[in-house]
């Protein structure tokens, strides 16, 4: 496959992809969405997570679990054909690199179904959607680190060109760096804010409680 064809089914399936969620999740969730607030971000967040979760356990599943397919299905040509493809980017990838493959291990089977997990927590408005939202982020990040910190210490040098370099390797990971990076300072702020809020309610029930024993003794002894 030409490197614009890989585009096209791998931005057309993206794009399905977050269509849907935004507009088919967007309706069914409970409490309703749009009744929240910031509800337009809670969709954007939904649809990258979506997007990320597949990402992580179809892409780069394929890549640690299945080295080699006999059938040659249209799926597996085309996710053979974006390896191929991302290998001008980073030779790793085509050589098997085993700190690329542990790293990729990890997210395929543990960041995958979390980041699906947390489309269905900020849907259905679950109390440890910011918590989950946070690890997972800062799983992404820990493993763009280990990526490129372990590149550099073994040259960084195995793209193509330039052209490839930062187009692929650079481009197409930063995502994971820049987006992961402001989900974790929101679910953080977010996590503190729900935090103090716990200890102000906290307070008010002990100055509530205290103020009632008050009016008892005072009742009671005159």
């Amino acid at each position: 496959m030409s490197m614009s064809s890989i585009l096209t089914v791998y931005l057309g399936s993206s794009l399905f992809v977050v269509s849907l969620v935004w507009f088919l999740f967007g309706k069914i969730q409970f409490p309703p969405l749009h009744l929240r607030k910031n509800s337009q971000l809670d969709k954007l967040l939904m649809c990258w997570w979506a997007f990320t979760g597949l990402t992580h356990m179809v892409l780069e599943g394929y890549f640690v679990f299945s080295p080699s397919f006999s059938k040659t299905t249209l799926l597996v040509i085309s996710l053979k054909s974006v390896r191929k493809e991302y290998s001008k980017g980073d030779s790793r990838y085509a050589g098997r690199d085993s700190a690329v493959i542990a790293v990729e291990g990890i997210t395929a089977v543990i960041e995958g179904p979390a980041s699906l997990l947390a489309v269905y927590a900020i849907a259905k408005g679950k109390s440890y959607s910011y918590v989950l939202q946070l690890a997972v982020s800062l799983g992404q990040l820990y493993g763009c680190l280990v990526y490129f910190i372990t590149a550099f210490l073994e040259g960084d040098n195995f793209a193509t060109n330039a052209f490839y370099y930062y187009s692929y390797y650079i481009g197409a990971n930063g995502w994971w760096v820049l987006i992961p990076l402001l989900i974790s300072y929101r679910s953080w702020i977010k996590i503190c804010e729900t935090s103090d809020n716990v200890d102000t309610k906290t307070q008010k029930k002990k100055k509530k409680s205290l103020e009632c024993s008050s009016l008892f003794v005072v009742l009671i002894f005159g």
